[in-house]
């Protein structure tokens, strides 16, 4: 039986001064490691080896898939392209934010908030570029387990006049959706990334994206429904093997990687263990060559571990979860509570600085 190997970014330092030889950096952004987990994957085997960063070329040489191992060290390292939505240049060697603006009445968190006034979403997306939101993400389909499904034109009813009047006063926009129809009229609207959630499961998509030439996320899930069925095996191997599957089928629609961001999913057909396991391993996926987006506020997986805590009380835990995140390479946090996560990432820069500068 084949064995593969993966590499996961361990031992993070506060700053490479004084470490020369003995760190490597992640992503081109402000994080350093000293060591890489060595991940052996044999059937339902599975053997992990901590190596310094000063061994791991003596250690990969003597791999069976050592060029396919050195290609992920090599993608770990590189620095991520910058984002270039319409005239707002969103640079990826820091964290940056985006805000999630739901035109939908039954979204898990904030289903119906805005109803059918496009003139207060849009002020509501305002409010989040001023707080300091990189992107606001427009979404008209609610993707909670049992939503129902909308029709294509319904959502572009929903989605189009925000995006709309958030591009035209130069706010940079993403859409959230999975079918191509509504990419397309977002796109033609000012949207200048996708958020798709299917991973560009619709057969029409990947073609409208790369006719587009702007960014796309793509998200594990599972089954057709998104929810449907559940991970078998180590989740970050499971879901890692996923992503590299759509990512190389982007590729091979015409979409450049450097364009391609890669969603694990948290909370789409998981269990709270194999969340956990995600966001703790979250390093594993810049391998992929892909800036990293980490969706986790609000989610089941905080009332879980706190007393079945409603989603207006949640606040705390998407705090956690976002810089868990970002201390693990996310270049992307989506969230719904802008203010408040800016505010963190900010200290949380401000104690990079620190380190780097000392």
């Amino acid at each position: 039986m084949t064995r593969r190997h993966y590499l996961r970014p361990e031992a993070f330092v506060e700053t490479p001064v004084g470490n020369d030889g003995q760190v490597a950096r992640l992503a081109g952004g402000l994080l350093w490691h000293a060591a890489y987990q060595l991940i052996a994957v044999e059937g339902d085997r599975i053997i992990r080896q901590l190596v310094p960063v000063a061994e791991i070329d003596a250690v990969i040489a003597a791999l069976p898939d050592a060029e396919r191992v050195e290609e992920q060290r090599r993608r770990l390292a590189a620095p991520r392209a910058a984002l270039q939505m319409g005239e707002r240049t969103v640079r990826l060697d820091q964290p940056q934010v985006m805000g999630i603006l739901n035109m939908t009445p039954d979204s898990f968190s904030d289903g119906g908030r805005h109803g059918n006034d496009p003139d207060a979403a849009a002020s509501a997306g305002f409010e989040m570029a001023a707080a300091g939101a990189a992107m606001v993400d427009v979404g008209g389909e609610s993707t909670r387990p049992g939503a129902a499904a909308v029709w294509e034109g319904d959502e572009i009813a929903r989605v189009v006049p925000v995006v709309e009047r958030l591009a035209r006063q130069g706010t940079a926009v993403s859409i959230d959706t999975r079918k191509a129809a509504v990419m397309e009229a977002a796109v033609a609207a000012g949207a200048r990334l996708v958020n798709d959630v299917s991973a560009l499961a619709e057969q029409k998509s990947a073609g409208t994206v790369a006719r587009a030439g702007c960014p796309v996320v793509l998200m594990h899930h599972m089954g057709d429904g998104l929810h449907d069925g559940r991970i078998e095996g180590d989740p970050l191997i499971a879901v890692f093997d996923w992503l590299e599957r759509r990512v190389d089928a982007a590729v091979a629609s015409g979409i450049d990687r450097a364009r391609i961001l890669v969603d694990p999913g948290i909370g789409f057909g998981k269990r709270l263990s194999d969340n956990l396991a995600i966001v703790n391993g979250l390093a594993l996926f810049q391998a992929l060559g892909c800036a990293v987006v980490l969706g986790a506020s609000r989610k089941r997986v905080i009332g879980a571990l706190d007393n079945e805590a409603p989603v207006e009380r949640r606040l705390g835990g998407s705090l956690a979860l976002a810089l868990a995140g970002i201390t693990r390479g996310a270049q992307i946090v989506r969230v719904h509570d802008v203010p408040e996560t800016v505010q963190a990432i900010r200290v949380w820069r401000g104690l990079r600085d620190a380190a780097l500068t000392a």
